[in-house]
Order: structure tokens, then sequence, then C-alpha cells
């Protein structure tokens, strides 16, 4: 009996996730971004020229991986003008980005979402995971937008935890901007929509620019501790959500251990994005 109190218990909590909508910013600024390239975009039949993008599902939009097709395919993130041989999301070999800034896009790909946590954060940070492989979400296009997240009750089955990451790469655009610019602004949108969940600090020495904001929340009479990590690099910006909850009585993790398991799994996927483009 004592078994199948303790199994049962956690799951009447288990809607008690307040951060799966914060979780979802990014995405929806993704469909902005999809809808303005798609219109702008033209072709130029024969000569290489111009700019395509991919329409985006329904409920997850996102911009197309293609950028303005030139001469000499994808160039690398170090803006010299050398091309990879994939001829997607290119500039010309002159190294000038799509907006006529100087520039080349820093990342041209994003590693798979439920890969860009380690297999050891998710196990330190949900112990006895659902799905310890994670659940992807679903995005049009992989190449610019991925998302996965985890959930548990921890090891005695009364510490719920759930972890999201959600990862969004910009390209390119002549109409938008540079790849880093976008994600610069949307960086900033990120972080002045979530300053109102709670208390907002900056994170050092997580891709260009970091910031975490934490707080409670109470749903269905479970207070939890939540913390979100959002941090830009180049022209991607990921997000880490990161709650835990004491069920049945039982203490919260601090708020510190949150924290810190936050920054973690930030950490992860910024490293994991560029292991990709390597």
């Amino acid at each position: 009996m004592e078994s199948r109190r303790r199994r049962a218990a956690p799951r009447r909590r288990t809607p008690a996730l307040p951060g799966r909508r914060t979780a979802a910013l990014i995405g929806g600024a993704a469909t902005v971004v999809a809808a303005l390239v798609f219109a702008a975009c033209s072709s130029n039949s024969g000569s290489g020229h111009g700019a395509s993008a991919a329409p985006s599902d329904s409920g997850s939009a996102s911009t197309s991986a293609s950028g303005p097709a030139g001469s000499g395919g994808t160039p690398t993130a170090s803006g010299t003008g050398t091309s990879t041989a994939s001829g997607t999301a290119g500039q010309s070999g002159s190294g000038t980005s799509a907006d006529g800034s100087g520039g080349v896009a820093k990342y041209t790909t994003l590693p798979a979402p439920c890969k860009a946590i380690t297999a050891a954060t998710v196990s330190t940070l949900v112990p006895k995971a659902k799905s310890p492989a994670g659940t992807a979400d679903k995005s049009a296009d992989l190449q610019t937008r991925g998302g996965c997240s985890w959930t548990g009750n921890g090891k005695d089955g009364y510490q719920y935890r759930w972890l999201s990451v959600t990862l969004q790469r910009y390209p390119d655009d002549p109409q938008l901007g540079s790849g880093d610019d976008q994600a610069r602004k949307r960086y900033t949108q990120q972080l002045q929509d979530l300053k109102k969940a709670g208390t907002t600090g900056v994170v050092t020495g997580l891709g260009d620019e970091a910031s975490q904001v934490s707080g409670w929340e109470t749903v269905a009479k479970v207070t939890s501790q939540n913390d979100t990590v959002v941090a830009v690099s180049g022209n991607v910006v990921v997000l880490v959500e990161y709650d835990g909850a004491g069920l049945e009585g039982k203490k919260n993790p601090s708020r510190s251990v949150v924290q810190s398991g936050a920054q973690r799994a930030a950490k992860d996927a910024l490293a994991a994005v560029a292991a990709a483009n390597t």
C-alpha cells in the first residue's frame, strides 16, 4: 500500500508546472521571425542569389535554416569567408553578411535538443526522470529551433523536478539584420519578460551575456522553487528552466540548489551548440 501511495500522490501534483509557460517564449518570437522572413523571400532563377525560408508548422513556428544563397555556401564561424560544402544558409565567399554588415553568423546549426544537456546533468538534476532521454518539443526546423524537457519525482517519489532547454538560432537576413543582432534583441526581450517572474541577476561565464531569474509559484497548493537562465552566444539564444518542489509536505530544494542546477544545464547547452559547429 505504501508504494502505491507514493506513486499516486506525485501524479496529482504533476500538473504544477509553472515553468512550462516561459519555456515557450522563444518559440513565440520564432513565429514572428518566420512570418517576416517568408514574406520577404524571393528567388532569382538560376542566379544562385536571393533568400528562402520554410513556412513553420502549426503552433511551433521557426525560421528556416536557409539564408541568402551565395556562391560560397555556408561561412564558418570565424568570419573569414571560408565556406562549407553544405551550401545552405550561405553568404558570399567575401565574408560579407546577408545584411551587408560585413560579418557572418557565428553558428550555422543547432545540436539535437535532447542531447544538449548531458546525461550526467539530467541524472543529477532530475533523479529517476520518467524519460531519461528527454521529451523533444515539436519543431518545423531543428536547425533553427529545438527544445527538450525532463520530469520526475525524485528517488523517494516526493521530490518533483522539471528541467527544460530551448535553443533558438537566428540566421543573417537582409530585412531583419544580422543573426547576432536578432539574437541580442531576443535576449533583451526575453529577459524583460522574465523579470516579471522573480529576482534577476547577472550570470558570468555563460556565453556572451547571461542572466538568471529566480522565484516561486504556487499551483494546486504546491509551491515550487523556479529558476530560469537565458543566455546569448553569437546568433543563438539558450533558455533553461529548472523547477523543484517537495510533495506531500516534503521540503523544497533551496534557491541556491535550483540556481546552480539551472546554470549547470545552461553551460551544457552552450557547449553543445559550440560543439555542433566545429
